[in-house]
């Protein structure tokens, strides 16, 4: 791993009443390297904005992850250089739901979270946004 990643843990042992298998930590200690900061991820294509047809938080997610997951690379990186994601959630009953998967996209990975229950997002349609950073060694 890229980065040095403090106190791992998994949200199955910190949640035991939700159903999430998360790998976080609470920490990450980077050195050098290229800082990739990523606009807030949305349920809609990167080249059209065009968002997608489902109004499931799930796929919606599974959406969001995509797009962090290209952006990152297209920055010459992977998923390993993610240190950090703040997740916006419209209904907090969506919760278990994006992240499990969230928790597929990061599996070893151990990036810090912050979760957030929000009003609204940009569009009524959107039931999650993601923002990420991604830290390419050198």
């Amino acid at each position: 791993m890229a980065h040095h990643r403090i106190r791992k843990f998994n949200t199955k042992d910190t949640y035991p009443e939700q159903k999430l298998d998360n790998d976080l930590c609470q920490a990450v200690v980077t050195s050098g390297g290229k800082i990739v900061w990523l606009r807030g991820q949305c349920p809609q294509n990167l080249d059209d904005a065009v968002n997608i047809a489902s109004h499931d938080p799930v796929e919606q997610t599974h959406k969001v992850m995509q797009n962090i997951r290209q952006l990152i690379e297209e920055a010459g990186g992977t998923m390993e250089h993610l240190v950090k994601v703040v997740v916006y959630l419209t209904d907090v009953r969506h919760r278990e739901a994006v992240y499990r998967t969230m928790g597929e996209y990061i599996k070893d990975v151990y990036p810090v979270s912050t979760g957030l229950v929000v009003q609204a997002l940009a569009r009524p349609e959107w039931l999650v946004e993601i923002d990420a950073t991604a830290v390419i060694p050198e």
